[in-house]
């Protein structure tokens, strides 16, 4: 197999070429790290010219923090909705086989739990509105040219080497200072470690279906802040380690969400193997090495 990595130099994406390769998989490796921007029509096509015949295409590479997506709305737009319609291309013209897109959470706020597939969606910020319009281009995609696409909306990734911007691993980067100030500590999410999420993208990579087809990728179980805050400081064994809250609440915040994941393991043959205790101590056990 010949795969295509976009955002080959993220959380997720190293991660994922990593497994690609120690499976023999032959990967090409796309990256603005790497100086290859995907909005940049000319300088992705000429990339693909020159790689060999790509058997998959993998679409991580994107704008994925949601405060930064609240300051910069054009250049997430840009990044997430044209970069996908750039790779959306490159698979119809290279008659690619098969595109799976990353996309996120974008159900908004619950109207029943656990949330699955037929949930409907709402934009509740720019991040997840260009995923969302990302959803749609590999949708119309399908429908106009049969290109087969696997869309897969994880909740909330974890896990070592991710960016300290996010919840888990800021609060492993203040346990040092033995204090941690958080904001809310009472919305709930169901975190999913990494190893699990790109266990799902090699099962999609071997799916069998046709046409569109959506993915949740959860654990199954939410955890609140707090939950989150003391599990850290009882795994890492700080127990003089203080909590403070600045009780601030976001703009349209979600006090729970849980994922349905049924569907993912009856057709991707996918499930979850790593529970957030063991997630959490692996996370921390990097720090000490």
């Amino acid at each position: 197999m010949n795969a295509l990595v976009t955002g080959s130099e993220g959380f997720i994406g190293r991660h994922l070429v990593s497994s690609l390769k120690e499976k023999g998989v032959h990967v090409e490796e796309i990256d603005i790290k790497n100086g290859i921007d995907l909005t940049n029509w000319e300088q992705l096509h000429n990339f693909i010219k020159k790689t060999s015949k790509i058997d998959v295409l993998f679409h991580l590479g994107a704008i994925v923090f949601v405060p930064y997506s609240f300051k910069n709305p054009r250049i997430t737009y840009t990044t997430n909705v044209i970069g996908t319609m750039n790779l959306l291309e490159i698979a119809r013209i290279y008659d690619i086989k098969k595109f799976i897109f990353a996309s996120t959470y974008v159900y908004g706020q619950p109207r029943y739990l656990p949330i699955d597939e037929k949930h409907p969606i709402q934009a509740i910020n720019p991040y997840n509105r260009s995923k969302i319009l990302g959803e749609e281009l590999c949708k119309g995609y399908y429908y106009d040219y049969g290109l087969n696409c696997i869309i897969l909306r994880p909740f909330n990734i974890y896990g070592t080497g991710q960016n300290k911007d996010f919840l888990i691993p800021s609060i492993i980067a203040e346990l040092s200072s033995k204090k941690i100030t958080l904001e809310n500590p009472k919305p709930m999410r169901d975190y999913v470690y990494v190893d699990d999420v790109i266990s799902a993208y090699i099962k999609a990579a071997t799916y069998t279906g046709k046409g569109v087809e959506i993915f949740n990728i959860g654990s199954g179980v939410s955890y609140s802040v707090k939950e989150i805050a003391n599990k850290i400081i009882t795994l890492a064994q700080k127990k003089n380690t203080t909590i403070s809250y600045t009780n601030k609440t976001r703009v349209n915040e979600i006090m729970n969400i849980v994922a349905n994941n049924q569907k993912a393991k009856e057709q991707l043959k996918w499930q979850p193997k790593i529970d957030i205790d063991t997630g959490l101590l692996t996370m921390l056990k990097e720090i000490t090495l």
